[in-house]
């Protein structure tokens, strides 16, 4: 393209075409990209038996999955690692927003590593928007010691909804950690109220992290959380608060009184420790581990596993027939109807959905509106029981 101002009439003006502009496209592109070859789950299964860390994440993220194809791989998966699993000690952590949950997962799997050896799993959930349904997956962070660990595996994940402070398939993903040796589970949660408790419903020891001086100490009077808790550990005991803390755990002993006896036989004990000094880390193991020898012999720990297994098992019928429900043609036809006769006050929200639940029910028993991948499941199930 000419420039006007190398015109004669613009006597001493010259402006030159300049460099030629190289191609937007990356020449690199043209470069045939080596896909890496997809693990079948027999190949997951081996990988993880040997410990590596790189299948594990990848057997995990297959679980976390929605995709039916990957769930019914996910699940050849963990049927042939459940032998394998079993042998660990899985301990969950939970308690109010900034309790110091991970600082003190941090101090506690490092002490633990030093003194007993083994190998670490730390399963931490983090809570998901309601917005934008992501999460920020960052709690690796704060665990700077154990981050680095050569025996350490730090799997954050969203709880994508999930009530109970745990995400969805964390039950699962213990399983996998457990076959691939680690010895010790730990479980974070997003930091839960009263009564979402779901992680004590997976794990041997429930621990309670709680914090002095945030008024919480008539919580210890209520049920819910404080009722189901095998230890309390107060945090932050250092500096001017030591006093604090030292009598939030005398409140929190007081009220421990008021419950009934656990199953276990066990008396939960309440320490005070210091997540950034790392003091009193050891008196919290000594007592886990002094709770683990005690369920052991007296036979609570199998009856709390045994228990553990038949309520996932009823948690995992209640979540297949949900998804069933929703991805039903019939139902899926006939939902937006049945909300917008809500909306507009011509039935009511119990009729409505006894209505599209009638309507379910009976579609399963027509080939053409059946959900054809649950049946065929139902119907090769019931068989293997005959």
């Amino acid at each position: 393209m000419e420039h006007p101002e190398n015109n004669a009439e613009y006597a001493g003006l010259q402006v030159n075409n300049g460099v030629e502009q190289p191609s937007i496209i990356n020449p690199y592109l043209k470069r045939s990209r080596v896909r890496r070859r997809e693990l079948t789950a027999a190949d997951m299964v081996e990988g993880i038996a040997k410990g590596d860390v790189t299948v594990l994440s990848q057997a995990v993220t297959l679980i976390e999955s929605v995709n039916p194809d990957h769930q019914a791989k996910a699940q050849e998966v963990i049927e042939k690692c459940l032998p394998m699993s079993g042998n660990s000690v899985r301990v969950g952590i939970s308690g109010v927003p900034g309790a110091g949950k991970s600082t003190s997962i941090d101090q506690f799997g490092i002490h633990l590593l030093k003194e007993r050896g083994g190998r670490l799993a730390v399963l931490a959930i983090d809570p998901s928007s309601e917005r934008t349904k992501g999460s920020i997956l960052g709690d690796k962070t704060r665990m700077e010691k154990l981050s680095v660990h050569p025996d350490s595996f730090i799997r954050p994940s969203p709880s994508a909804g999930s009530l109970g402070g745990v995400a969805r398939k964390t039950r699962e993903t213990i399983i996998l950690c457990e076959a691939a040796g680690f010895d010790k589970i730990f479980v974070e949660t997003v930091g839960v109220g009263q009564s979402e408790t779901a992680c004590h419903s997976m794990v041997d020891f429930f621990l309670l992290l709680q914090v002095a001086g945030t008024g919480d100490e008539l919580q210890g009077i209520k049920r819910g959380i404080m009722e189901i808790s095998d230890g309390i550990v107060i945090n932050k005991c250092d500096g001017d608060n030591v006093d604090r803390c030292q009598m939030a755990a005398q409140n929190f002993r007081n009220a421990l009184h008021f419950f009934p006896m656990p199953e276990s036989g066990w008396l939960p004990k309440v320490l005070c420790y210091s997540g950034f000094y790392g003091t009193g880390v050891k008196e919290v193991w000594d007592m886990i581990y002094e709770y683990i020898d005690f369920v052991k012999n007296n036979g609570y720990f199998d009856y709390r596993r045994n228990e553990q297994a038949k309520y996932w098992m009823y948690e995992t019928i209640n979540e297949q027939l949900r998804f069933s429900f929703y991805n039903n043609p019939l139902v899926k036809n006939h939902l937006k109807l049945a909300e917008q006769s809500v909306l507009d006050g011509r039935k009511t929200s119990f009729v409505a959905a006894g209505d599209l639940l009638d309507m379910y029910f009976q579609g399963l028993t027509k080939p053409e509106f059946g959900h054809a991948v649950m049946r065929d499941r139902w119907y090769s199930t019931a068989k293997d029981y005959e």
